[in-house]
């Protein structure tokens, strides 16, 4: 797998949109052999403070890129325009 891109969803437990979120991103990062990485931010006080009422949040290279739900073609695109392809 690529460390090329930095791929992170932040998520806390219970949550059945991060649930939906992680597997959205999983199938997308698996199509363009990126990892990515599952945060709990009930582990950290400050993204607790700063994404409480926006989670699941997907970050690209530490960049806020989506919230809620995420949309797979959407989700496709921004991981072709990190890695510097078309998505055409």
């Amino acid at each position: 797998m690529s460390d090329q891109v930095k791929v992170e969803v932040l998520t806390k437990q219970g949550c059945h949109l991060c649930e939906d979120a992680v597997e959205v991103t999983r199938q997308a990062c698996a199509e363009f052999g990126l990892d990515h990485h599952i945060v709990d931010i009930t582990e950290d006080p400050q993204l607790r403070e700063l994404y409480a009422e926006e989670i699941p949040v997907l970050r690209i290279d530490g960049t806020v890129r989506d919230f809620w739900r995420f949309d797979p073609a959407r989700l496709r695109r921004l991981l072709a325009e990190a890695l510097g392809r078309s998505s055409g």
